[in-house]
């Protein structure tokens, strides 16, 4: 974060903090900015929304924004530089996560011990030209064109695709989407887009429900066997299992993602079980679901 602290108004309280950070993250990844994002996430008027705003433009990023009349908003100009934010997109990203998790919002707000630490994973680089045209998409179910790499495709690919969902797998995020080259719906990483993506319009005809997406499914969980009776009660304890048995629902779509979040291999059993701890029972269930 880079902030001239010399102005008058330093520090600045909390609560302008958080409403300045909220302008430059909603303006820089998605791509336009109004009243009503601050309105909606502060419970403030619109007129003090209006003023924040200003005052930003005025004090900290004069260069940052210009008002779009087409857009009725404000949109980053491109001299933007970040002021009260690093410019990643995990900023964003775990903004769209609080809104299903809202026990993280206090992370930000000092609670707990000052003698604790957060693994910091590698960031992945990701354009925000892109997210700001994805987050469109996905709002206007609207076509994109992309460029995309993978890495059994290391060569740009066009493609296009109707992203309907982010999602944060708790390891990276990607963007749910029906790929017209695939005649299905695919996750695509959000680091793997490459030069510029553009809207198309809508889609050329009705796209098919994605089915793994709004299906829910069981993952059913219990110890290893191979464990002592004594070994398997600790591990009953640690996740809380009910008659040595834990049950996760989950999208159809997001089984293999919950089994990697649970440290399970589903094409292969630890020789340890001390490392394996846990196991699926219903793995057979879960196959359809599965990536090779």
């Amino acid at each position: 974060m880079v902030i001239n602290k010399k102005s008058k108004q330093w520090p600045l309280r909390w609560d302008l903090l958080s409403r300045y950070r909220l302008i430059e993250i909603i303006a820089y990844w998605e791509g336009r900015l109004t009243t009503k994002h601050l309105c909606d996430a502060f419970g403030i008027g619109r007129q003090q929304a209006s003023k924040d705003i200003n005052t930003y433009l005025k004090d900290y990023g004069a260069s940052n924004l210009s008002y779009d009349a087409f857009q009725k908003g404000y949109v980053p100009t491109s001299r933007f530089i970040p002021v009260f934010t690093s410019g990643h997109v995990e900023e964003y990203l775990q903004l769209v996560a609080r809104k299903q998790d809202l026990q993280q919002t206090f992370t930000d707000l000092g609670v707990g011990p000052d003698h604790s630490e957060i693994l910091q994973v590698p960031l992945r680089n990701t354009n925000p030209a892109v997210i700001r045209v994805l987050v469109k998409g996905i709002r206007e179910q609207q076509r994109v064109e992309v460029d995309y790499v993978s890495i059994n495709s290391p060569d740009n690919e066009g493609r296009i695709i109707v992203p309907h969902s982010l999602v944060n797998t708790g390891l990276r995020w990607h963007v749910r989407a029906w790929c017209e080259k695939n005649q299905a719906y695919r996750d695509f990483v959000l680091s793997r887009f490459r030069g510029e993506a553009s809207i198309l319009g809508a889609p050329l005809s009705e796209l098919p429900m994605d089915e793994n997406w709004h299906k829910q499914v069981q993952i059913k969980v219990t110890t290893d066997r191979r464990l002592s009776a004594a070994q398997q009660a600790v591990v009953v304890r640690d996740y809380g299992m009910v008659n040595g048995r834990l049950t996760i629902t989950t999208r159809a779509a997001l089984v293999y993602y919950a089994l990697q979040q649970l440290n399970i291999d589903p094409h292969s059993v630890h020789p340890k079980p001390e490392a394996q701890q846990i196991v699926v029972d219903n793995l057979d269930e879960l196959k359809p679901y599965l990536f090779e």
